[in-house]
């Protein structure tokens, strides 16, 4: 299907921190192949196949769609087909879920969950940014403090775990199962969020 974007993707995130744009959550159409023992099979059949996709794809990532925050509705639960030897029957299910798929270039809010020596590790929703220190504004450094944190020259400017920044992602990686993502504040409007 065509993605098109959810009416509601700012309630998506509201229970964490992480504030994320809604040009990176699209409302789509997916297939899933899913199997069901014999002891399933009888009158709670499609309660048992609707709760199964809702275990098995919710909070997972796709490298095509990302990460599949939640089912929305079921499209159609195709006839069932008995597995030989196992006793399986394999049923295709249609449905429309809400994806997060963040692309290069966006811009979005986090929360900062680790400083380290090399940059800080932020989370927006489920996925989780890398900002090296070579993506940080020249006049910013670490500084060996506890709590961690990265400081300006002036002093003006403090990043610390739990604050809230604002990153332009320049670099993906899409794995099996992850988005790896690189971000900077290098750029105008970009920091920590006061």
């Amino acid at each position: 299907g065509h993605p098109t974007r959810p009416s509601f993707q700012a309630a998506l995130f509201s229970a964490r921190r992480g504030v994320c744009h809604a040009a990176m959550f699209f409302h789509i159409s997916m297939g899933r192949q899913l199997y069901v023992q014999p002891q399933f099979f009888g009158p709670n059949l499609r309660q048992t196949i609707v709760d199964k996709l809702h275990t098995e794809v919710e909070g997972t990532c796709t490298s095509r769609y990302g990460f599949v925050i939640i089912v929305t509705s079921i499209e159609n639960i195709g006839k069932g087909k008995i597995l030989e030897g196992s006793g399986l029957a394999s049923f295709h299910v249609q449905f429309k879920a809400i994806v997060f798929r963040p692309f290069k270039g966006e811009v979005l809010d986090a929360v900062v969950t680790q400083v380290t020596h090399f940059g800080f590790f932020a989370q927006a929703g489920p996925l989780q940014i890398f900002v090296h220190n070579f993506a940080l504004p020249p006049d910013m450094g670490y500084q060996d403090t506890n709590p961690p944190r990265i400081v300006s020259e002036d002093n003006q400017v403090k990043i610390e775990k739990d604050d809230e920044v604002r990153l332009k992602l320049i670099g993906m990686r899409i794995e099996l199962n992850d988005i790896l993502a690189l971000g900077s504040m290098k750029e105008d409007y970009l920091g920590v969020i006061s």
